[in-house]
């Protein structure tokens, strides 16, 4: 069982930032992968990026140039620096973890981006 918890959501005008956190309630090298995903009104929920235990990082072709995954070993904690925004990039982002096959999601945290 693992737990994840995000934080960092919030109101932000187009071309502002965000730093969303995802802290894991276990070791994160023990986690196979952790993902930040979105879900704008009405849409089916995306992947933006993740990152593997390994450290190897992958983030979608549509906010590479503005996103940016990121992890703290110590603190057991991804990062998803969001850079430049757009309010097309507004909806509830969900971190989630893979371990032993198995997904754990969090509650997700609300971004809304104002033009």
């Amino acid at each position: 069982q693992v737990q994840v918890v995000e934080s960092g959501g919030g109101l932000v005008q187009a071309g502002g930032s965000l730093r969303l956190s995802c802290a894991a309630s276990t070791t994160i090298f023990s986690i196979s992968n952790m993902g930040w995903y979105r879900q704008a009104p009405g849409k089916q929920r995306e992947l933006v990026a993740d990152i593997t235990s390994g450290g190897i990082t992958y983030v979608v072709d549509s906010v590479k140039a503005r996103f940016t995954i990121s992890r703290d070993t110590a603190k057991n904690t991804v990062y998803l620096q969001m850079n430049s925004l757009k309010p097309e990039d507004t909806g509830v982002y969900y971190c989630k973890a893979v371990r032993n096959g198995y997904n754990f999601w969090g509650q997700g945290t609300q971004v809304t981006v104002s033009s």
